[in-house]
């Protein structure tokens, strides 16, 4: 069971270099189903606060600081300086209780590539979910829709792009589960 109440998976469209600064504006807010003003402040503030957490020494302002930008992050939880928290799809991440990301980590929520990768990929956003006491290694990488188990460790440097199971261990590009049933109290 989820601590928090997730959003479902969205299409989204493929990624236009051609468009200009208004017309992204204006596509992004209605995406969203926002006046375009309000869309651009929040997209700003949003860009502030995740450079403000990015270099926060302080782990409780960063939390602060990401739970301002509209991702869910339960109590106790530990997210390391330098980590990239996505920044267009924030409210799209779940960080429950006890949960612990060290530095430099990067959690990905949305993949929108151009659209001559459409054959190959879609464009979407999908929750990531960290489940309660999981441990995430310095520069791990978490992709979108994937959820990390309760107590499950991932190693540093792992790029994660599949779900890792409750009280197991993963690592490696693309990681693979090293360990099963960890005896975690």
């Amino acid at each position: 069971m989820n601590q928090f109440e997730t959003k479902p998976s969205l299409t989204i469209p493929y990624f236009d270099h051609d468009r200009g600064f208004f017309k992204t504006i204006r596509n992004s807010a209605k995406r969203r189903g926002m006046n375009s003003c309000l869309f651009l402040i929040k997209k700003f503030i949003n860009i502030c606060l995740y450079r403000i957490s990015f270099f926060c020494p302080l782990n409780s302002l960063r939390i602060k600081f990401h739970k301002w930008r509209g991702v869910n992050i339960g109590r106790d939880v530990y997210i390391g300086t330098q980590c990239s928290i996505d920044n267009a799809y924030p409210d799209y991440i779940y960080i429950e209780d006890n949960a612990s990301i060290a530095a430099e980590c990067s959690i990905i929520a949305h993949s929108n590539p151009y659209s001559h990768f459409q054959n190959v990929t879609p464009a979407r956003v999908d929750p990531v979910i960290i489940k309660r006491g999981a441990w995430i290694g310095i520069r791990s990488l978490i992709l979108p829709g994937v959820t990390i188990g309760e107590n499950a460790i991932i190693s540093g440097g792992s790029v994660i792009d599949s779900d890792v199971p409750s009280c197991s261990a993963a690592s490696g590009n693309p990681a693979k589960i090293i360990a099963k049933n960890l005896p975690i109290k």
